[in-house]
């Protein structure tokens, strides 16, 4: 076996109660063990070009479950006890590992709570998964149209008024869905609309994949446990520096069947989860609830910095708080710049090429007239720094005569024809894209990111749809999820089939 210096280790180490799934996994990545079970790269053999590239101490902490290290299964070991500190960071009765995204968050979220024909309310600017977990469920979509911003040309969040009337209208609903935030950090009156729905035995769950970090300071928007909501799935890969595809499920017990959502996760879950990814959201959420407050205060200061210094910028403007005079935008998350790029006559989907591949500066994403930019508790002033001069050289040298045309999104609002699970089984046929109008889909259309659907399975293409994705092709947006990645033909539903 391979000797390699543990003082870092040693000098770091903190109480097994604190971190205890981290604590464990590493003392056992440090024992003499010869190891006969899964996985097979064994303990610093087997796979040279992987000890060479990720180093032994990664190789050594890849492990399957053992009979000290629990099983995420049925947990009552480490991972349990580590669980119940994730819980009690995020204020709520119960926290489970997932470890294949906030998209399986969200399956198993709905999968326990959703029965076939069971009426969800939920708003239409929805990532995909909420989608593909109405497939798996047999869950009937209500959607709301959220509020809108034509300056930048993107959805805000949910006004209160609308989902009060759509709950009064729909009393047999299940349940409400919730962003909290939107992807560009838009949030809505979430402690009324919770309240709302209690009055009216109607459960709450919330995608707060882009809200991880919520919970640990008080001048960011409230998070959704601790306002009451039932579920929320984190992303604490996203925003609190656990590794990618570390997430969480949180659930408030008064209105929760737990052994049905734990059913449900381990339908989902691999029996072989990642202790990698296990035990860097029990390292993450140790971070966040001794040095959040701190971090994600030097993240704020570092944005409004930014804001300030790219405002200053001719034909670029950062658009955060002042989105607060909208409905649907009640709290804004400051930590996500929204960056529109019209007065350049450059489309967001340029800029956002030209900061990689010229600059070496990777934002979130680029849409037709904003990149969104994240800053991070990793984010450095140096980066911000980078991040300006970037900016202040494509206004220089990039930027072109004219204006941007402008697309308004807000009119396409898909009439559904069927659930998305009877979408899915039905017979389909793909269909030239222009002979698609008032045909019925049978896939999902996104651009991605932020993977919000254009189209669903199971809803009815128009003209205005056609003539969109058409735009987003143009300029060379990454659309996916068809399956004719020319786009040339759309999948529909077979008209024999309807």
């Amino acid at each position: 076996m391979q000797v390699y210096d543990n003082a870092i280790y040693e000098n770091t180490k903190l109480s097994d109660k604190e971190i205890p799934l981290l604590s464990a996994l590493k003392k056992y990545s440090l024992r003499d063990i010869s190891c006969f079970d899964v996985p097979g790269h064994v303990k610093d053999q087997g796979v040279d070009v992987l000890n060479n590239y990720l180093g032994n101490h990664i190789m050594n902490m890849d492990i399957n479950s053992s009979p000290t290290m629990d099983n995420v299964s049925n947990p009552n070991g480490i991972i349990n006890e580590a669980q119940n500190l994730l819980a009690k960071a995020y204020k709520c009765d119960e926290a489970f590992f997932i470890t294949n995204g906030t998209t399986q968050a969200i399956h198993a979220m709905i999968l326990s709570m959703i029965r076939p024909g069971d009426k969800i309310v939920l708003p239409r600017n929805i990532h995909k998964s909420v989608i593909n977990a109405l497939i798996l469920s047999g869950g009937v979509p209500v959607f709301i149209q959220p509020e809108f911003d034509e300056y930048l040309g993107i959805s805000l969040n949910l006004d209160f008024n609308k989902v009060k009337k759509v709950i009064e209208e729909n009393e047999d609903a299940k349940a409400l869905f919730l962003l909290n935030p939107t992807y560009y950090g838009a949030c809505t009156e979430l402690k009324k609309i919770i309240k709302l729905c209690k009055e009216n035995d109607v459960l709450v769950l919330v995608d707060e994949a882009h809200g991880a970090h919520f919970a640990f300071h008080d001048e960011l928007p409230p998070s959704s446990m601790e306002l009451g909501a039932d579920m929320s799935a984190v992303s604490i890969h996203k925003t609190g520096g656990a590794l990618t595809q570390a997430s969480a499920l949180l659930v408030n017990n008064k209105n929760i069947d737990v052994s049905k959502v734990r059913q449900s996760i381990n339908m989902l879950q691999s029996t072989s989860a990642s202790y990698l990814l296990m035990a860097s959201i029990d390292g993450a959420r140790y971070n966040l609830v001794e040095n959040g407050q701190n971090q994600l205060s030097e993240a704020l200061n570092l944005s409004r910095y930014a804001k300030a210094e790219i405002n200053k910028i001719k034909g670029i403007k950062v658009v955060s708080t002042e989105l607060k005079h909208n409905k649907g935008a009640n709290f804004i998350d400051e930590t996500k710049l929204c960056i529109n790029t019209k007065g350049l006559n450059l489309t967001g989907f340029e800029v956002y090429d030209l900061l990689y591949k010229k600059f070496d500066v990777q934002v979130e994403l680029g849409d037709l007239y904003n990149i969104l930019a994240l800053v991070a508790i990793g984010t450095t002033k140096n980066d911000i720094d980078k991040l300006i001069d970037s900016l202040e050289q494509i206004a220089k040298l990039f930027a072109k005569d004219g204006i941007v045309k402008q697309i308004n999104p807000k009119q396409i609002t898909p009439e559904i024809k069927l659930n998305p699970r009877e979408a899915f089984y039905m017979e389909k046929e793909s269909v030239e894209i222009d002979k698609c109008i008032n045909r019925i889909s049978g896939e999902s259309i996104m651009a991605y990111p932020p993977g919000i659907p254009i189209v669903a399975p199971g809803e009815l293409i128009t003209k205005e749809i056609i003539d969109y994705i058409k735009t987003l092709k143009e300029k060379e947006a990454h659309l996916t999820d068809m399956k004719d990645k020319s786009l040339k033909t759309i999948l529909v539903i077979n008209d024999k089939d309807k």
